[in-house]
């Protein structure tokens, strides 16, 4: 691996922004050097110059080096743990609460959403919730992310058996038909997500605009944070924190924690994973 110089990485994200307008300048130092590094090794440039040279001559290799920036890897229950407290606690009390406000539906904000994987478990919970309960459930999820290629095949829906490994075969068996190699999700899961693209550094905006108000029951931003540094993940924070409603639920990942300013907005609901609830 090549040590880069920081003006270097600097030069190239900044031209990533100019030519694609995915702006990955908030990005964490370290991760971009690995990716920058990752396309040195498959180019077979001899260092870093060289690469940049080649860079600045490739308009492919500007899509190249910016697909690489977008972190895309995700499952469906990637934690099982996690998903168990959300089907028993979480979205039961969502769920209870929307019910209660005459008119309210139950609004929820994958953000960071990949391929669909998360947003997609998420409905899956809430469908074998309604059917557990016996009732319906209206909701409004809502997913987005900052790469076009991930929501365009989010939106088609088509997965690959590893996409689907930790998921219940009961689960799979309901929601999923095999077609070749891929698996297809049940259309009428399909249909209950919103699919958008959203840059949680826009500053124009603090939700998705597709949502009009944010006023969210749950934010789910698990695995983002890690890789942008503190200043941006302060501005994201801060664009959680007003999309939720009071009492509204924040899922973090498992190395992630509210940052310094926030920390006393948000109050931990349990010790086994990291979901946190809004202080109104």
């Amino acid at each position: 691996m090549h040590r880069i110089d920081p003006h270097i990485v600097e030069s190239v994200l900044a031209e990533v922004l100019a030519r694609t307008g995915l702006d990955f300048t908030g990005s964490n130092p370290g991760l971009a050097e690995r990716r920058i590094n990752m396309r040195i090794s498959e180019t077979k440039s001899a260092n870093p110059e060289e690469y940049c040279k080649l860079l600045y001559d490739s308009a492919e290799e500007w899509g190249q080096i910016a697909s690489l920036l977008t972190i895309n890897h995700s499952l469906f229950f990637r934690d099982p743990l996690h998903c168990y407290y959300l089907s028993q606690y979480i979205l039961p009390e969502i769920v209870r609460t929307s019910s209660a406000e005459s008119g309210s539906s139950c609004r929820i904000w994958s953000a960071g959403c990949s391929s669909g994987e998360e947003p997609y478990s998420i409905s899956i919970l809430l469908k074998e919730l309604a059917k557990k309960e016996k009732i319906e459930i209206d909701s409004q999820i809502f997913a987005t992310d900052i790469d076009t290629e991930s929501i365009a095949r989010a939106s088609v829906a088509y997965y690959k058996s590893e996409k689907i490994e930790n998921a219940p075969f009961g689960i799979i068996q309901k929601y999923f038909s095999q077609k070749g190699e891929e698996f297809c999700l049940d259309p009428e899961i399909k249909k209950m997500v919103k699919f958008s693209l959203f840059d949680l550094l826009d500053h124009k905006s603090y939700a998705p605009p597709d949502s009009i108000f944010g006023n969210f029951d749950m934010v789910l931003c698990r695995n983002v944070l890690i890789y942008f540094d503190r200043k941006y993940q302060k501005i994201i924070f801060n664009k959680l924190y007003r999309s939720l409603k009071p009492n509204g639920y924040l899922s973090l990942g498992e190395s992630e924690i509210p940052v310094e300013g926030f920390r006393n907005k948000f109050k931990r609901v349990n010790e086994c994973c990291k979901i946190y609830k809004k202080i109104s």
